[in-house]
């Protein structure tokens, strides 16, 4: 079990060491509890390093990208002959077949539509989870479950655990970054640290509702006072908050909100060093940059998320989220099935592409861990029209490449309309179980100890399913 450890404030107070152990704790404080490259820092042999999770906010349509439904095709317009589920978000018809034509890739013959024709190219890297179930039918709950484990109370973000767990294997950038993240649907919460440390919470660049390549850490570059002087400025604050926390002593706590801010400060002086040039895209190739599809209309603004994704994996950043939304719809298609998926599906088909052959060329992609998928499916059946789909959490699909996981694999499988989970169905505390183990980490071990009780991503639930596993 992984507890917090004395703070370095209540260190300072207690100790007869003083600042002389300054220096050395704060050698100490860069490297996490399992931030060292050795067997003893892991539950279990990690097949993967980093996770870079690619979320498509609003919920995918299952049925009409990844699992194919020829019974679906056939009774379309019949009622659907089982029951629906109990909860439902919206009132819904008959069954609708996809719109979309399936066709088989690669050596593995893995199906994909017609809405993604670049990543279909790499089925044999890819590891599809057609039986992923959640609990919630709402965006809300749904997006938080996803990102945190829960639905109903605030938790750290699956970001924040790894970065808590397993640290950043550069002292100069944050464990997390989140791309472009969406402000909406539990917006901060997603990627927040609640009760962790609050340096394992996401950094964000940007946000979903602004253009990607405004994505930016602001102000990561001070014009006013060279690095020396920033560097007496820190020292300063944290000589006295030293003395406030021996003044404090005798109250019994430490000060973790002064402990956060002082490594806030110091993170965002180390990052002056190295994040410029990852957010400068201007040195890579024209090839490169054409291979995510920036400088497409259409393909410009998640390309160049995937493009920064990269980046940050090659300079170590240990968890990397983008987020796929915008202010309109997202892939929430209601009604305008047709246009909306269609449109969504071409925005980040050759960018998501262009990163799997990216990591592959430079040799990341055997140690990244790829996530793809939304907070919940969509239903085989019509919502109010015969072009539109409700939330369906029921069943759905995501999928994963690299890092450790068995390529052109077909695991798990909804019923014959793609309704609901059913062989090897996973549950979302079962992805993220089989996430952090892919990462080394015994999910069950992964604890936090908050309010008198032992916190984990998983809950008291979630299995590991090493089925995928190359």
């Amino acid at each position: 079990m992984w507890q917090q450890v004395t703070s370095r404030r209540q260190v300072l107070a207690q100790s007869a060491v003083g600042f002389g152990w300054l220096a050395a704790s704060a050698l100490l404080s860069r490297t996490s509890l399992a931030a060292a490259d050795s067997a003893a820092a892991f539950h279990m042999l990690p097949r993967a390093r980093r996770v870079i999770f690619m979320f498509m906010k609003g919920g995918p349509s299952q049925v009409d990208t990844f699992d194919p439904k020829p019974k679906l095709d056939a009774d379309h317009g019949k009622e659907l002959p089982f029951a629906k589920p109990r909860v439902q978000f919206a009132k819904t018809g008959v069954l609708l077949k996809s719109p979309w034509k399936f066709q088989r890739y690669g050596e593995s013959g893995c199906p994909v539509s017609e809405l993604f024709p670049h990543v279909a190219k790499h089925v044999d890297d890819i590891c599809f989870l057609n039986g992923v179930h959640g609990t919630n039918a709402a965006h809300g709950g749904a997006a938080l479950k996803l990102h945190t484990g829960s639905d109903t109370f605030v938790r750290p973000g699956m970001g924040a655990w790894v970065n808590y767990g397993l640290g950043t294997e550069n002292e100069n950038l944050p464990g997390f970054i989140t791309i472009c993240p969406t402000l909406a649907h539990g917006g901060v919460n997603n990627w927040g640290a609640a009760f962790l440390p609050a340096e394992c919470q996401g950094v964000p660049m940007g946000v979903a509702s602004r253009p990607a390549s405004e994505a930016a850490v602001k102000y990561i570059a001070n014009s006013r006072l060279p690095r020396d002087a920033q560097r007496l400025q820190i020292e300063m604050l944290r000589d006295l908050a030293g003395r406030g926390g021996r003044a404090n002593a005798s109250a019994g706590g430490g000060e973790p909100l002064v402990e956060a801010q002082l490594k806030s400060f110091e993170l965002a002086f180390r990052m002056q060093t190295e994040l410029p040039e990852i957010q400068d895209l201007s040195g890579e190739t024209a090839e490169t940059l054409a291979l995510y599809g920036i400088g497409d209309a259409v393909t410009d603004d998640f390309g160049r998320q995937c493009l920064l994704a990269r980046r940050f994996a090659e300079a170590g950043v240990r968890f990397i989220q983008v987020t796929h939304s915008d202010s309109k719809v997202q892939w929430d298609q209601h009604a305008n099935l047709r246009e909306g998926h269609a449109e969504k599906a071409s925005e980040v088909d050759k960018p998501i592409a262009g990163l799997l052959a990216d990591l592959k060329r430079r040799g990341l992609l055997e140690d990244t861990l790829l996530l793809w998928g939304g907070e919940f499916g969509r239903t085989p059946v019509a919502e109010a029209t015969d072009n539109g789909r409700d939330h369906n959490p029921e069943g759905f699909t995501m999928w994963m490449a690299g890092g450790g996981v068995r390529g052109g694999f077909r695991y798990g499988s909804t019923d014959d309309y793609g309704y609901y989970a059913t062989e090897n169905a996973m549950h979302i505390h079962d992805v993220h179980a089989t996430m952090l183990a892919l990462l080394g980490i015994d999910h069950e071990q992964l604890t936090y100890r908050y309010a008198g009780r032992d916190f984990r991503l998983t809950d008291v639930a979630g299995k590991v399913h090493d089925a995928i596993f190359a």
